[in-house]
């Protein structure tokens, strides 16, 4: 059971709290945790025991939600809470930062009196919430501003909560009826100075967009589903179907929503190669850099970009590429965007380093990260195999997509 949430912004200053239960968590519990979370560093855990209450913590586009239990419970139910907050607020408010959070402060509050009733996880569907609270918008603010009322609460209790299905709006209609699968997937990879693939993996996500009436039975199937690793479902896939014959069926939300997400470990192909080369001596380093494709996916790569933290023993830099744009910004982060690999030559960033006085040679060697984008393609393999549709008035139109982008894909010099 939860029994106080805080919103602290990236300097430590507590943006929102909300008491959940009778019992008032002092404010002095956030002073504990941004001390124990500088002291930590990079090793802060998600789930914390202080001397007085268990903490789990998430952190999004700089703002850091914290929530406070005395009693023991389960942490992942803290921990998805959470997200689940974060996820809904974002969408509410179109994306998610301090300033937003401090303009929208009543809208918060009341999303996070239904999201949770005494410490208990209540409503968290955001097509439940969006019938319950209105989303901000200018006409509502200029409404609030004339007859000084700024709830943005319905009166009436949407039906839906009703129903065996509450992630679904009551009852839609559309003159077009459609839904959309995408397959999204990350890849993390890992090289080391020798070339070696150390590690390779992809994170991935079943997002669907549906638009259908009624209330729709869906099928989905796919053509290798033993390849997937740590699958996480939306409450609507029921899980004795994907148990038994590792088929996804379910009744969809309204609108865009993740169905599911899951892993596939130990790759051993990378779509781009990059070969990096530092060579020191007297106070310089020459830097050589070459990207190029390693395995052809058969699919156009594009938004191709190499990003490097030059050491703080570099003075100056001088670098340029015979393809794309280099710049280096003020904190030392370089910043090299190709787009796409030419047909007629291998891009190549070359330059050379000036370290800082009495340094003759580099000993703190930088880590380079690469990002791509393939459209068409899922790069882990997975195939959907068909998606069937029930309780449907006509047929309705089905789309197909897949996207590959890199995640953490970093090469050691």
């Amino acid at each position: 059971m939860l029994q106080c949430i805080f919103l602290l912004s990236d300097s430590g200053e507590v943006m929102l709290e909300k008491q959940l239960t009778g019992h008032r968590v002092d404010r002095s519990i956030c002073a504990w945790y941004w001390d124990h979370a500088i002291s930590q560093g990079d090793q802060l855990q998600p789930v914390i025991a202080s001397p007085t209450h268990y903490l789990f913590q998430i952190v999004r586009e700089g703002i850091t939600f914290l929530a406070c239990s005395q009693v023991e419970m389960p942490p992942l139910m803290g921990i998805e809470f959470l997200c689940r907050v974060a996820d809904v607020l974002a969408d509410y408010l179109g994306g998610l930062n301090e300033d937003v959070i401090k303009d929208n402060f009543v809208i918060v509050y009341e999303l996070m009196d239904e999201m949770i009733d005494n410490g208990f996880p209540l409503t968290t569907e955001p097509n439940i919430l969006r019938e319950m609270i209105a989303a901000p918008n200018i006409v509502s603010k200029m409404l609030s501003v004339v007859t000084g009322n700024s709830s943005n609460m319905n009166e009436t209790l949407p039906a839906a909560t009703a129903l065996c299905v509450p992630w679904r709006t009551s009852d839609p209609k559309y003159a077009n009826n459609e839904v959309y699968v995408d397959l999204v997937e990350e890849m993390d990879a890992v090289i080391n100075r020798d070339g070696t693939l150390v590690k390779c993996e992809i994170y991935g996500e079943v997002q669907v967009n549906s638009h259908l009436s009624g209330l729709p039975d869906l099928t989905l199937s796919f053509a290798n589903p033993s390849i997937l690793d740590d699958v996480r479902f939306h409450p609507c896939v029921r899980y004795r179907p994907w148990e038994s014959h590792q088929i996804l069926s379910f009744v969809p939300p309204d609108g865009q929503f993740r169905l599911m997400s899951y892993r596939v470990r130990k790759l051993k192909s990378i779509p781009l190669y990059l070969k990096p080369q530092l060579t020191s001596d007297a106070g310089t380093c020459r830097l050589s850099l070459l990207v190029g494709m390693r395995n052809d996916p058969g699919k156009t790569v594009d938004s191709i970009d190499v990003q490097f933290q030059l050491p703080p023993c570099i003075s100056t830099a001088d670098l340029s590429s015979n393809c794309g744009t280099v710049n280096i910004l003020s904190n030392k982060t370089c910043s090299w965007s190709i787009g796409r690999i030419p047909k007629d030559k291998t891009p190549s960033l070359l330059g050379t380093l000036v370290l800082e006085p009495g340094l003759q040679r580099l000993h703190v060697f930088p880590t380079f990260r690469l990002g791509f984008r393939i459209m068409g393609i899922a790069l882990s393999g997975l195939q959907i195999d068909k998606l069937d549709l029930k309780n449907l008035p006509h047929r309705p139109y089905k789309g197909f997509r897949s996207l590959t982008r890199a995640g953490h894909y970093e090469v050691r010099a």
